[in-house]
């Protein structure tokens, strides 16, 4: 066996093995748990698009995943990568922060004003550890765009979290994405590579048991640890990509990012552009998301999922044209990959306007 076989040997293992206990771990939440994770209020019955009270304890699986891929990364490489690794430690304390919150709205239903809380800490803990968004020359406007990143992916994932298999889905994608910009750096011993690997196991697992009809939700305990996880894995390898054979444009780091969280960022931007307009609070959930529109418009559930699947797909092809095939990322660039995004947000946006949720009946 050579060395540059051992990661891929030790990944596949890791990650054939945490599928499996992803599923098993999941069956197991749902044959024991009665009331845990199921509110017993009509709050929930409204976030969602179903009406069914269904345990929402998804989540935890992809926390204990998380902490099973740095066991195993600590087995087999340097522990020096973890435990001396400022960067990481940041990683590892807003993890915690966002999943405890999470884990903690779920029980006691908590207030928004505490969640925002909480997400501008777990900003505050990377930005202090290193991990930041550079594209500006003055710090301090990187920082704000930082904040204000965390705290919109956060919320992103919890709000497109209203149908089977929408969040899952998305969340495989962006991984899936950042797996991508590893590849092209050929940085496969990383610790963040790992557990992305068993993200990734956590979420394939859970998805068999979420996919229409789900048996189980992945409750704002699953939400916010993906969103606080997704939004720094963007923050390293999608907003502050590096290309190994030329200078990245400012344009590029912006498009990059966008058109991996693509379709995550579109719905939270039209929500909040058609509640603010009705004069209700974007905070507050409803059935006024893009998934609900389209399934107002006739798609099924499971139909919606192949959809977003489907155009998540494709962005992660546009991705590899950037990275593989475009040298020298012009204005032209911008242009495409830019109206492209901007044409997707339109079309959402109309269906949603069209097909109102005060007009339809679920």
């Amino acid at each position: 066996m050579t060395s540059d076989s051992y990661p891929f040997i030790i990944y596949a293992l890791f990650f054939g093995c945490a599928v499996l206990f992803s599923f098993l771990i999941n069956s197991l939440f749902l044959k024991f748990s009665k009331t845990l994770g199921i509110r017993n209020n009509t709050e929930e019955i409204i976030i969602r698009w179903g009406s069914q009270l269904k345990p929402a304890v998804g989540g935890i699986s992809f926390y204990i995943l998380f902490l099973l891929s740095l066991a195993v990364f600590s087995v087999f490489f340097p522990t020096e990568f973890i435990f001396k690794n400022k960067p990481f430690i940041g990683f590892l304390l807003a993890i915690n922060f966002g999943f405890l919150m999470g884990l903690a709205d779920d029980a006691f239903n908590t207030r928004p004003f505490l969640k925002l809380f909480v997400q501008i800490l777990c900003s505050i803990c990377l930005i202090v550890s290193g991990i930041y968004i550079h594209v500006f020359d003055e710090e301090y406007l990187n920082y704000t765009i930082t904040i204000f990143w965390i705290v919109g992916i956060m919320n992103s994932i919890n709000m497109l979290d209203n149908m089977d298999a929408i969040a899952a889905i998305m969340s495989i994608m962006i991984i899936l994405a950042s797996m991508l910009i590893i590849y092209s750096h050929n940085e496969f011993s990383n610790i963040y590579f790992i557990a992305l690997t068993g993200v990734l196991a956590a979420l394939i697992g859970f998805l068999f048991l979420n996919w229409h009809p789900s048996k189980i939700y992945m409750g704002d305990t699953g939400s916010q640890f993906l969103g606080i996880f997704l939004a720094t894995i963007g923050i390293i390898w999608l907003w502050n990509f590096t290309s190994t054979t030329q200078v990245v444009s400012t344009a590029e780091k912006f498009i990059i990012p966008l058109l991996a969280f693509m379709l995550s960022i579109i719905d939270t931007t039209i929500v909040f552009i058609n509640r603010i307009s009705k004069g209700t609070s974007p905070f507050i959930g409803g059935k006024d998301h893009t998934t609900h529109a389209l399934a107002m418009m006739g798609l099924s559930e499971r139909m919606v999922a192949v959809l977003f699947l489907t155009i998540s797909a494709f962005n992660i092809l546009l991705l590899y044209v950037i990275i593989k095939y475009i040298d020298a990322f012009t204005w032209v660039h911008t242009c495409i990959f830019g109206g492209y995004m901007f044409v997707c947000l339109l079309i959402l946006f109309i269906i949603t306007r069209i097909n109102r949720p005060e007009d339809f009946k679920v």
